[in-house]
């Protein structure tokens, strides 16, 4: 079953490094990020698990001013890249996006102290016990802890290791119902019209079927599908999509429509 991973974390505790380092890819896309070295909006990439399963990811910003993006991301998670920075331990955002993924059920992740490299074991142990502390009686109490420094790759591999053994896990159910898409982007390509992508949390799609979308109950059809960035003439629960749209105008759909 497709996964989505996805990250958490105080503002500069090292989320979209670790995706970086993980994946080789760079999920800051806006100039504006670049320029101020700090996540704003959504960024997506892609994990190849060692199984060979692609899992989707969605890196999340950490800053307090961008927590409706955080929780437009949170929603279709799977598993949870949460960083916790060595030097830091944990802080406010720390908190907040643990009770985000609590109210949101997320049960599966790995707890990250990042930068690694630039303290002590005694200070590692610190912050391991804040984490365990933190997370009791939460969703994400037990999860494993994980000591990494994406400058010297130190504890790279380990993490690794974790996020295989969770994704071998059995998956539960897929949730019942019709296929609905939560909306992050909406946007038009010239020549092919609306696309809209998200994280698909029930049901499935086909390439030239008929959907609504919601609240304003517009009816639109697929004329393309995309996963990845590759073409698929189906997709469904737990997959990143992109979906071009006939039908519909692009003030016809934003961050918060459903599909």
């Amino acid at each position: 079953m497709p996964v989505i991973i996805g990250t958490a974390g105080h503002i500069d505790h090292g989320k979209t490094s670790l995706i970086r380092a993980l994946t080789g890819q760079d999920t800051d896309r806006l100039k504006e990020e670049k320029e101020r070295g700090i996540s704003i909006d959504l960024g997506f990439a892609f994990f190849d698990a060692p199984g060979g399963e692609r899992a989707g990811i969605v890196d999340v910003p950490g800053h307090e001013r961008f927590i409706r993006n955080m929780l437009a991301g949170a929603h279709g998670m799977d598993l949870v890249l949460f960083t916790v920075a060595a030097d830091d331990g944990v802080m406010p955002q720390t908190e907040e996006h643990l009770d985000i993924l609590h109210l949101l059920g997320v049960r599966r992740g790995v707890f990250v102290i990042t930068k690694s490299d630039l303290v002590d074991g005694a200070r590692l142990a610190a912050v391991r016990e804040e984490i365990e502390v933190l997370t009791l009686d939460t969703t994400l109490e037990g999860a494993p802890i994980v000591p990494v420094s994406t400058l010297t790759g130190e504890g790279l591999e380990a993490l690794r290791g974790e996020i295989a053994a969770l994704l071998a896990a059995p998956p539960g159910p897929p949730p019942p119902g019709y296929f609905r898409l939560p909306v992050d982007r909406a946007f038009v390509i010239h020549g092919h019209g609306v696309v809209v992508t998200g994280t698909a949390i029930a049901g499935a799609v086909e390439q030239g079927g008929t959907v609504r979308v919601l609240p304003g109950n517009e009816t639109a059809r697929v004329r393309s599908l995309e996963v990845h960035g590759v073409p698929v003439p189906r997709a469904g629960h737990g997959q990143r999509v992109a979906m071009n749209l006939v039908g519909v105008e692009r003030t016809d759909l934003g961050r918060g429509h459903v599909v």
